[in-house]
């Protein structure tokens, strides 16, 4: 299985249980990994025959952007099945890193994997 990497994302969102979280935005950064097959793209050199990782990184952005959450949980679960179902992916291993989410610590972040059959 090839996979495409995409590392560090930042995205703007409403994320929190806090009060003051629901009315400031907040930039949490995003990791994948995603499974795909490149040899049709390789030998092709076309866009059209490979995983196209900058409309998969707007499509993130947006959805993002657009949405509020309580749970860095629901995020990661519902960016993973609009990989998932949108960009017929395999295979998606996503990470979403909240930083400064507990006083005196750099970062919270949670990572899950998913396949297109579960």
């Amino acid at each position: 299985m090839d996979k495409i990497k995409l590392s560090e994302l930042k995205v703007e969102t409403i994320i929190g249980i806090w009060e003051w979280e629901k009315r400031n935005p907040q930039i949490v950064s995003i990791d994948l990994e995603m499974s795909t097959a490149i040899k049709a793209a390789a030998k092709s050199d076309s866009i059209k025959d490979a995983l196209d990782y900058k409309a998969i990184s707007k499509r993130i952005k947006q959805y993002s952007e657009n949405n509020h959450f309580e749970l860095i949980e629901t995020l990661a679960e519902n960016l993973a099945q609009i990989i998932i179902e949108e960009f017929k992916v395999e295979w998606v291993k996503l990470s979403v890193s909240k930083p400064y989410a507990i006083r005196d610590s750099k970062n919270v972040s949670l990572t899950i994997e998913r396949t297109k059959d579960e």
